[in-house]
């Protein structure tokens, strides 16, 4: 039987203090996510713990865990009792001295069903990622899961087109930003509003050239820099849900904790393609600067 629709659930949160309480914040999400027959879950980029890149502190590394390891091991066992697919966003520790950004899959199991390690790492005030995460090594490759295949992406690859178009090329049916975004507190209104609106339209639009359901899951609340030089971070929030004409199916708050939840329409993708095909009509035999880093 072809799968026609979906409830999907993202789970905006702030960070609660330490690991644990985050920890037991995502628990509590997913049993309401389940409650509210929700299959597909998306959580937020660095879960577990605050944004740490407003500073470089190598004490920082020892804030990251094994994949797998004792943080996956309680989210796939909630994914497995509460029969949902998860999609959860670590800071991974591959070896000493090696270090990603990943999102982890699970589906309705404790295995870990893939996993997608951050491509594009940005590098500027209060988002000093550099020097925290290796780039991905993993390509863009979605993940199959029985709520469909999942082209999983992580924060700065969502202003990326080239990202979102080959996972739509490699046959992505949803595409899924776990995401750390905000203000800096300094920024006066009407750019806070350029940002926040720049940062939605976007992903929006990869939604609609590709023809594909889009969710993206943001934090929320104000997290001070840790070395004092900054004024933090107000991450925005706007946790969204987009169909494949980039129609907003349902949106959270700026600045409180939310489990937002939606339905998505499968079928859609394939009628919006039929009228829209973005895909057939692709130079592909003219795109070849698109390998340089810029034509001189």
């Amino acid at each position: 039987m072809t799968r026609h629709t979906l409830k999907v659930a993202l789970l905006q949160e702030t960070d609660r203090g330490s690991r644990a309480a985050n920890l037991d914040a995502v628990e509590a999400g997913l049993r309401q996510a389940a409650a509210a027959g929700a299959e597909l879950v998306l959580l937020q980029e660095l879960h577990n713990g605050p944004y740490f890149c407003q500073h470089e502190s190598v004490e920082v590394f020892d804030q990251a865990e094994s994949i797998p390891g004792s943080g996956t091991a309680r989210i796939g066992r909630l994914a497995g009792e509460l029969q949902l697919v998860v999609v959860a966003s670590l800071f991974e520790r591959r070896t000493a001295g090696l270090y990603h950004n990943t999102a982890v899959v699970f589906d309705r199991s404790p295995a870990i069903a893939g996993t997608y390690r951050k491509m594009h790492i940005p590098d500027d005030p209060a988002f000093y990622e550099k020097f925290y995460f290796t780039p991905g090594d993993l390509g863009f490759q979605p993940i199959d899961t029985s709520v469909g295949r999942l082209g999983v992406l992580v924060c700065w690859d969502q202003w990326y087109p080239e990202a979102a178009r080959l996972m739509a090329l490699a046959g992505a049916e949803l595409l899924l930003y776990p995401t750390a975004i905000g203000w800096d507190p300094n920024d006066a209104p009407p750019e806070r509003d350029r940002q926040r609106d720049a940062w939605i339209t976007v992903q929006r639009g990869h939604a609609i050239a590709n023809g594909l359901p889009l969710l993206a899951c943001n934090r929320t609340g104000h997290e001070a820099d840790p070395s004092g030089v900054g004024a933090g971070i107000q991450f925005w929030g706007s946790s969204f849900v987009a169909g494949p004409q980039g129609e907003m199916l349902a949106q959270a708050g700026t600045d409180a904790r939310e489990l937002l939840l939606a339905e998505v329409d499968l079928a859609r993708s394939e009628h919006v393609r039929r009228i829209w095909p973005f895909l057939r009509d692709r130079r592909i035999d003219a795109y070849e600067d698109l390998l340089r880093r810029f034509r001189d």
